[in-house]
């Protein structure tokens, strides 16, 4: 596993509490892919209510709080896919 998956789990765990109720997959590009439900972030490639793909860079901006995710949604930089309920309350977990 890459050094950005991990540091995406450890991030999203953090945020999150661990859990979420919904599901969400986030592909950050040329490195993996990351799930997250109510049993909390891992790495993996499962169906989603949601999935978010962005770049490396773009993902690690936002789980550091230097990239609000309705920006990055609004400047392209992030791709959303599926219930926008779902992104919308992850969106506010992420800032």
């Amino acid at each position: 596993m890459s050094d950005v998956i991990d540091h995406a789990v450890t991030a999203l765990n953090e945020k999150t509490g661990g859990s979420f109720d919904g599901s969400a997959k986030f592909v950050i590009e040329d490195e993996g892919t990351v799930m997250l439900d109510q049993d909390g972030a891992r790495a993996g490639d499962e169906d989603a209510e949601v999935t978010m793909t962005a770049d490396a860079d773009t993902f690690r901006d936002m789980l550091d709080g230097a990239l609000n995710p309705t920006t990055a949604f609004m400047t392209g930089k992030l791709k959303i896919d599926g219930d926008m309920g779902q992104a919308m309350k992850l969106g506010t977990a992420l800032s």
